[in-house]
């Protein structure tokens, strides 16, 4: 078992949530073994950004998106899977890619022209 810490965007998603819907989607992060780090497998997953080690984990309908440091696991983000956010981070696109896409008006048309 790790020492868990979250950020202020984890906390905030995890605060949002009612207390059982919480131990739901936080008990598979509490369930994860070293064996599990190390060789990782669905519904864990490993991948590297900008030179860091980072780890997602699907629980329920979020996902934890963490770091290992000495022993212990920092959740950098936990984001909802239906999200542009999580779509974003999944596909190694910058955040703040999500703010030039919401900027420009094209895309907002194109999201019209799908309820049409």
């Amino acid at each position: 078992m790790h020492q868990v810490t979250f950020s202020d965007q984890a906390l905030k998603e995890l605060n949002r949530l009612d207390k059982l819907e919480q131990l739901t989607v936080v008990e598979p992060l509490g369930n994860l073994k070293a064996t599990d780090l190390a060789h990782p497998r669905e519904p864990l997953g490993h991948f590297h950004r900008a030179g860091r080690s980072y780890y997602r984990l699907r629980s329920s309908n979020y996902r934890f998106y963490f770091t290992l440091n000495d022993g212990s696991l920092h959740v950098h983000y936990l984001l909802h899977k239906n999200t542009l956010e999580d779509f974003l981070l999944r596909n190694h696109l910058p955040v703040s890619e999500q703010q030039l896409i919401e900027q420009n008006s094209k895309f907002w048309k194109y999201l019209e022209s799908l309820t049409k």
